[in-house]
């Protein structure tokens, strides 16, 4: 579910959720064949490396023709695939709801395939948690042949959309794609059972209009995005992400699943269904809008097939008399702010960039979740399920009739959104009045470059990342064959070049550009205002406005990997993300390593290890010389901590183990820990005097690192360092500027932050260091940072104070608090390797990493 703070007042009824690989090389690398692959998040990335010793690449095994997360086009329709049947659960929380349990649904779609010659299923991935993910399409029977005419055609409409829009007969002849996401959020059950019985309908249908429809169309559902959640009955998948936040991130493999539908498919249509907002809400939205859609294209089909999906709704007869059920709504007629399409985290908000021109989330409207689940009559939420069904199988009923109606007209707004991509035109304003109520609060445009130049000049491996993650968004990358000049500027042969003349030029701009801060033209905003994957990936990124470079395409990034020829000691500074896996995969192997001002420092006699974590992360070592260091050792760490700081600080290697103020109260064992981290869950005064007693014990060895409100509200509490926390609007959000100082944690940092909710320190103590401090020019490149209401807490207030601190407790502990939001959901990259560096230097400082 959405809901923004400006729908409360109309809404709040008894039904509605409140929200919220290796080779032999030389020095350099070079590219090899047969890379490795390895999984940080966002899928393959390839991390090779140049030795002083050959070593043996790695076997890439060939795809199958057809593999989870992806659609042949090389087999016709139907494709009756038996789809493996899960152990039942009696446990699983839909069947409370009287609805289909995540056991149930694959005995449903082999029955279903069975059926007749239109139905096709298949599993396409797995969730965080194991359990399949499943896609059915819905289409007339095609000969292979046909199949691949229907492939060609897609393709020509995504690579040569001028070349389709001049031949009269190709949108006669293809298929259009409509694409059903349902179950996102997991305890939102009933779009997964709306699918399953339009699929049914559609299947069995004897009706001329149904025949035509699939003739002429095909539809994907994905009939359960969050299989975790819905078993579970919790809005999250395993990991604790939600996965309606993670689009333009990809750490979760729910996500990235349906990311390569969208690829595939390139669906014209999408609809995400959700729950519960009464009544029914059906987007499109309110401002802001983003401004790298085609949105004069967009706008006139969203708004069309809302107020379609609102007749049907409405259509159905229910009541708020009879049936506690209010007429439906679109925000971009009835509200005013609070429910923007801006971020493009959002399902209906990623999709346009493949070519989608009327994209809908759809919230279903009597709630059955939270406190109703637990507290309400399963009669009463078996009646509520039942009609959040029928609202939910009626949007996909009316989505299809507007697809089928406005054939032509879907296929050719999406090939003229490439078109206008490919041949690099200026972003549109859209004429006011182009819909009923357009006007000017609406209207928002960007300015495209010419390219993208994409360097290593902080980090190879955050440049190989960054380009990885492009190219599994379907963004062609290309690297220069030589070095070329570019708006002043020298860039080396190797570069990375994003052409924005390409098909998915929005896409590539929404990642890659600083943002915009749009603080000014809305006061509520229903979800994050910024990000920046240019500014936060941790990777050299410029955009330029002219262009002349001879470069060939890429498909994978080249290698990062090297380890230097020179005998001595070795460096690896602390970089990137995959230089904190690296390090960690050493300190794991017991490898004598010491710390350093933000470096590993690692013996020679080392070098074969050094070597072997090169090759498999991509990382760079360096001479290092006379320098020396205090011992590391693996940080063991204790985190009260959100579910993607949990997740991150996994991901990048370090032993983890969650800890909250009831867990420190029943006894916890501090022999085990180096470190603690604080951002949620855990409060000082809370603590009874035994788990106080045994935390200031541990505060005399141990590290402390801190985040946000909870740990500013612990570092006093506990009288940790002198520093007083001022928090800043609690919505605030995005891409800051900061200066970094030399310090341990602060130094080699980038110039870019994340906040949210941010904080900064004042009154600060001989013993505090200023790691990191908010830039005196104004710190927000991109978001929205308002002050509160009494004229507080704005981003002028934290014009030059400090956002990062560190310094030692009387007691001997090592601190580090943050203000900013360094782990926020797994996306800001780039800021990964600050965290580690506080971990370590919080571990090796107070010598609590020296263990027997």
């Amino acid at each position: 579910m959405r809901l923004p703070p400006a729908l409360l007042p109309a809404l709040l009824t008894g039904f509605l959720v409140v929200p919220l690989v290796p080779h032999a090389v030389s020095a350099d690398p070079v590219a090899p064949p047969a890379p490795a692959v390895r999984d940080f998040g966002n899928g393959p990335e390839r991390n090779e490396v140049a030795a002083d010793v050959p070593v043996r690449a790695e076997a890439r095994t060939a795809a199958p023709a057809e593999q989870p997360g992806t659609l042949s086009h090389d087999r016709g329709y139907p494709r009756r695939t038996r789809l493996p049947v899960p152990p039942e659960n009696p446990a699983d929380a839909s069947i409370k709801l009287g609805l289909v349990p995540h056991h149930g649904i694959a005995p449903r779609l082999n029955d279903l395939q069975q059926r007749g010659d239109r139905v096709s299923a298949q599993v396409i991935g797995r969730s965080y948690g194991g359990r399949d993910l499943y896609l059915v399409t819905v289409t007339a029977p095609e000969s292979a042949a046909e199949t691949r005419e229907q492939e060609r055609i897609r393709e020509r409409i995504e690579n040569d959309p001028a070349a389709a829009a001049r031949d009269r007969k190709l949108i006669k002849r293809y298929k259009a794609p409509l694409f059903v996401n349902a179950n996102i959020h997991g305890n939102e059950w009933e779009g997964t059972d709306a699918a399953l019985r339009v699929i049914e309908e559609l299947a069995t249908s004897t009706d001329p209009k149904v025949a035509d429809l699939l003739a002429r169309t095909r539809l994907y559902f994905n009939i359960t995005a969050n299989p975790d959640g819905r078993v579970s009955g919790v809005r999250q998948n395993g990991a604790g992400f939600d996965l309606n936040r993670d689009f333009v991130t990809a750490s979760q493999p729910e996500v990235r699943a349906m990311r390569q539908i969208m690829i595939d498919a390139q669906p014209v249509t999408v609809i995400d269904l959700h729950g519960y907002v009464n009544g029914t809400l059906i987007e499109p939205t309110t401002p802001p809008h983003g401004a790298n859609y085609e949105y004069d294209l967009f706008i006139q089909n969203a708004y069309a097939n809302g107020l379609g999906m609102e007749a049907a709704v409405n259509g159905l007869g229910y009541t708020v008399e009879k049936d506690g059920v209010y007429p439906a709504q679109i925000p971009f007629r009835d509200s005013a702010e609070g429910w923007d399409d801006w971020p493009p985290i959002f399902t209906p908000q990623y999709a346009p960039f493949h070519g989608a021109v009327a994209t809908h989330t759809v919230e279903i409207p009597l709630r059955v979740n939270g406190s109703d689940y637990t507290q309400q009559p399963v009669e009463e939420l078996r009646r509520r399920s039942a009609i959040n069904t029928d609202v939910a199988a009626a949007a996909i009923r009316a989505t299809y009739a507007f697809v089928r109606d406005r054939h032509d007209r879907l296929i050719a707004d999406q090939i003229e959104v490439f078109r206008r991509g490919a041949a690099g035109e200026p972003s549109k304003a859209v004429p006011l009045g182009i819909v009923p109520g357009f006007g000017p609060e609406d209207v928002y445009t960007t300015t495209f470059p010419r390219a993208y130049v994409i360097t290593g000049r902080r980090s190879q491996a955050a440049a190989a990342r960054l380009v990885d993650h492009l190219i599994a968004n379907d963004v062609r990358v290309e690297r220069a064959r030589h070095a070329f000049r570019a708006d002043g500027r020298t860039y080396p042969a190797g570069s990375y070049v994003v052409d924005m003349r390409q098909p998915k030029r929005g896409l590539a701009n929404v990642m890659l550009e600083a943002g915009a801060d749009i603080s000014p033209r809305v006061d509520a905003m229903y979800d994050i205002s910024g990000w920046s994957h240019g500014l936060l990936w941790g990777a050299g990124v410029d955009g330029v406005t002219s262009l002349r470079v001879q470069a060939d395409p890429v498909k994978v990034a080249a290698p990062t990997g090297s380890v230097p020829r020179t005998p001595g000691a070795l460096a690896l500074k602390v970089a990137d993300a995959k230089d904190v896996l690296a390090l960690n995969d050493l300190l794991a192997q017991g490898t004598a390593v010491t710390w350093a001002d933000g470096a590993a420092i690692v013996p020679a006699s080392a070098r074969p290890a050094a070597r072997a974590v090169a090759e498999r992360y991509g990382v760079a070592f360096t001479p290092a010389g006379t320098t020396s260091g205090a011992p590391l050792s693996q940080v063991r760490i204790a985190a009260a901590a959100s579910a993607d700081e949990l997740f991150t600080l996994r991901e990048l290697g370090f032993a983890v183990t969650p800890v909250s103020t009831a867990a420190l109260n029943a006894g916890y064992d501090w022999s085990g820990t180096d470190v603690l981290f604080v951002s949620s869950g855990l409060s000082y005064t809370a603590l009874n005097p035994a788990a106080r007693a045994a935390l200031d014990a541990f505060l005399t060895t141990g590290g402390v690192i801190t985040r946000g409100g909870t740990g500013a509200a612990f570092n006093a509490a506990a009288g940790l360092l002198t520093a007083t926390a001022v928090a800043g609007r609690g919505d605030a959000n995005g891409v800051v500027r900061v200066l970094s100082t030399g310090g341990q944690v602060g130094g080699g940092s980038p110039d870019h932050s994340f906040v949210y909710s941010p904080r900064w320190f004042t009154g600060l103590g001989p013993e505090v260091t200023v790691e990191q401090s908010y830039a005196a020019e104004g710190p927000l490149v991109s978001g929205h940072w308002r002050p509160d209401a009494g004229g507080t807490g704005g981003q002028d207030a934290a014009r030059g104070q400090a956002a990062v601190v560190s310094g030692r407790d009387e007691r001997g502990a090592a601190v580090v608090l943050f203000g900013t939001e360094p782990m926020f959901r797994n996306h800001p990259k780039g800021l990964f390797p600050q965290v580690a560096r506080a971990l370590y230097w919080a571990s090796s400082v107070t010598g609590a990493a020296v263990k027997g």
